[in-house]
């Protein structure tokens, strides 16, 4: 299968425009990747809400053990789960109507991306904001 996965035109449209991150994965181990990014998109203006099945509050943020428990509108669900696990991530995120689908570095899944595209919701696979947003010079 061929696709874009990294799409310019999806990576912007996130960055640039919307505002409210579920990160997927992300706890309170500030030893984990996801808790660097979600610190680097609060520092970039972004919303982050922990995803977690314990709902920690993290950087400040109320989690919610699942994307369906979140109160308010998302506007891009970014993963940080092995493969083998991200694909229901994206059907869910599609399901509550997120504006953006993200797959972290590593996490790639073809057949999530051919649904989420496939539903009309823009999806990056297989990178980090923090790379996107050194490649623009950001």
């Amino acid at each position: 299968m061929t696709t874009n996965w990294q799409d310019p035109e999806a990576i912007s449209l996130m960055l640039d425009e919307l505002e409210t991150w579920a990160v997927v994965g992300l706890s309170t181990d500030t030893s984990r990747t996801a808790y660097s990014i979600a610190t680097l998109l609060q520092e970039r203006g972004k919303r982050i809400v922990p995803i977690h099945p314990d709902a920690p509050v993290v950087l400040g943020e109320q989690g919610y053990p699942t994307l369906s428990d979140v109160p308010f509108p998302v506007d891009v669900v970014d993963v940080f789960r092995r493969s083998e696990y991200a694909g229901p991530f994206a059907d869910e995120a599609v399901r509550i109507g997120a504006k953006g689908v993200w797959f972290q570095l590593g996490v790639i899944d073809e057949e999530a991306f051919a649904r989420t595209t496939a539903a009309g919701v823009p999806m990056v696979m297989d990178t980090c904001p923090a790379i996107e947003w050194r490649r623009r010079g950001r």
